[in-house]
């Protein structure tokens, strides 16, 4: 299985931070964001990742990360012209998959699972795809929701007015070779992309996608700056418990 890291966007919330610069390089604690992402990759047993980003700063990704070697990882790299969308942004992952399943992570999920054995168990699947998912303190309006019985998803609805669980979706993804042909089927939203709760939904109607829930803490560190603030606390307390 190959990685795919997805880091572009304008990150409009985050402005005036990414008027200079991608979100994905802000620093959380002591490292850039997209450092995370990377290490999480290479933790699952990911070796060949592809990190998509936008026109406007690519060279900083390139000479920042450069081969990956220091993460133990083979890096490419594809660039999104536009905000196309998440959906359209896996799509770009075509050529480097090679017809084989892809682990896709958004580049602003800081977290701490371990996705290893899931990654083992999914390559032994014949179809399908998983989407990870977060239990809530309360039903948000701010991220999809998922809706499950037993592990199988049965509804994802991308922020509803009236949430069906407490099962935020993460921007983590496990997708068959079939993901590509999908995305090609997917119409653009009002919002003028290509939607990933789309996609998922596809799986979702053939009964194939399956939820794994996130048990370690999780952030989505590029949505607001009290979530970005969030991020930087809790690494720094986890950098300090293992000193």
């Amino acid at each position: 299985m190959k990685g795919v890291i997805l880091a572009g966007g304008n990150a409009t919330r985050l402005r005036p931070l990414t008027w200079v610069t991608n979100k994905h390089l802000l620093p959380i604690y002591n490292k850039p964001m997209i450092f995370y992402p990377l290490e999480a990759m290479a933790k699952a047993g990911i070796h060949d990742v592809l990190v998509i980003t936008g026109p406007n700063h690519s060279g900083a990704f390139i000479n920042l990360l450069r081969s990956g070697k220091d993460f133990g990882l083979k890096l490419s790299y594809e660039i999104q012209e536009e905000a196309g969308g998440i959906a359209q942004a896996i799509g770009l992952a075509e050529d480097f998959s090679d017809n084989g399943k892809i682990l896709v992570i958004l580049g602003d999920n800081i977290f701490t699972q371990s996705l290893a054995g899931d990654v083992l168990e999914f390559e032994k699947r014949e179809k399908g795809a998983i989407v990870y998912g977060k239990k809530m303190a309360t039903k948000s309006k701010q991220y999809g929701v998922i809706e499950v019985k037993h592990d199988k998803v049965i509804s994802i609805e991308e922020k509803p007015e009236k949430p069906k669980s407490d099962i935020g979706q993460t921007g983590i993804y496990m997708y068959d070779s079939r993901v590509f042909n999908l995305i090609k089927k997917l119409k653009t939203s009002k919002r003028g992309e290509l939607e990933v709760t789309d996609l998922n939904n596809f799986y979702v109607r053939e009964g194939t996608m399956i939820c794994k829930m996130l048990t370690g803490w999780w952030v989505d560190a590029g949505t607001s700056f009290d979530e970005l603030l969030r991020a930087n606390i809790f690494v720094a307390k986890e950098v300090s418990t293992k000193k």
